[in-house]
């Protein structure tokens, strides 16, 4: 049997199982992540799809910056529980990056700023196309001021461009 490796877009695609709604247990990979947000165990999660972060992703507009924090809380109120698996979107949230460089090749334009998504405290996604150097890149294209942090990179005062 030959396997044919999933394009982004593939992957993009997703799992149709998602949304999934689950009570938070002990053994979920994002437990800790979701302790520290706020939610307790016992209460309701969701697992999210590509599109319902894809859709957020979309609406920052420029000058603006997105966390995967905030991403995370936006879903959890649209669900109607108390927090959403930032594992499962930090996932999402590389792939929309890298589907959205695949179709810019093929000559589409997904219209998707992944740049102004940010993963938590600022940090730039070493998992975006071109790694960080080009995360960095784009964001002071937009008139961002980069931090170094060692081998991280991070957006100065990243609260203060947070979209609503």
């Amino acid at each position: 049997m030959v396997y044919k490796k999933k394009s982004w877009q593939d992957k993009l695609a997703g799992n149709k199982n998602f949304p999934k709604i689950l009570k938070l247990e002990k053994n979920f990979p994002c437990y800790r992540a979701l302790l520290k947000m706020g939610v307790a165990e016992g209460e309701k999660v969701v697992l999210v799809n590509a599109d319902e972060i894809m859709e957020i992703m979309k609406a920052v507009p420029r000058g603006r910056l997105v966390t995967i924090v905030e991403i995370c809380r936006q879903i959890a109120r649209k669900h109607h529980v108390q927090g959403c698996c930032s594992l499962t979107t930090g996932i999402y949230i590389a792939v929309i990056a890298n589907a959205v460089e695949e179709a810019a090749t093929a000559g589409k334009d997904l219209a998707v700023p992944y740049w102004r998504t940010l993963k938590s405290d600022g940090f730039l996604n070493e998992k975006y196309p071109g790694g960080p150097e080009r995360h960095k890149a784009l964001l002071e294209k937009e008139g961002y001021r980069i931090l170094n942090r060692g081998k991280k990179y991070s957006v100065e005062n990243y609260q203060n461009y947070l979209h609503e």
